[in-house]
């Protein structure tokens, strides 16, 4: 298993979502099978297959949540803003249209776009890495290539 970088905010997260998935929809899920298996005949019975694959998909989300954790390694505070990296914030231009956006770099599990948070290993956040202001990132998309100038950099 690899190492997973995270803030700290990212790793409470986790931690977070781990505790709200062991205490409170584990035993709901085993309440609904109870409940379903009471109900008869198993063989026929939607509620019971529908309660033991949400409790199958349940179990996979914990185990991946307690793998993460466990392999995770929490990065201190950036104070290198020379060049993009992860734990920076990043403002960039878009060459085509001239828009700028500003996006945190962060690890794929920390990855939220409707916060502006991308990953690392996003074809836009692989573009980035090693980018000092006044530099120009040719990434490669589906429909192309988009050009960005890296504005400004600055510590999250």
């Amino acid at each position: 298993m690899s190492i997973i970088y995270l803030s700290k905010q990212g790793l409470d997260n986790l931690k977070s979502e781990l505790n709200k998935l062991k205490s409170i929809d584990r035993p709901n899920i085993i309440n609904q099978i109870a409940e379903a298996r009471d109900k008869g005949d198993l063989s026929e019975n939607a509620e019971y297959d529908a309660a033991k694959e949400a409790q199958g998909l349940l179990e996979a989300r914990i185990a991946k949540l307690e793998s993460d954790i466990a392999n995770s390694r929490v990065l201190d505070k950036v104070t290198d803003t020379s060049t993009v990296h992860l734990l920076t914030q990043v403002v960039i231009k878009n060459l085509q249209n001239g828009l700028e956006m500003s996006y945190a770099i962060v690890s794929e599990s920390e990855a939220d776009f409707k916060n502006h948070k991308i990953s690392v290993e996003s074809p836009i956040g692989k573009g980035l890495m090693g980018k000092s202001v006044g530099e120009i990132a040719r990434i490669e998309v589906p429909n192309g290539t988009i050009e960005f100038e890296v504005m400004h950099i600055s510590s999250l």
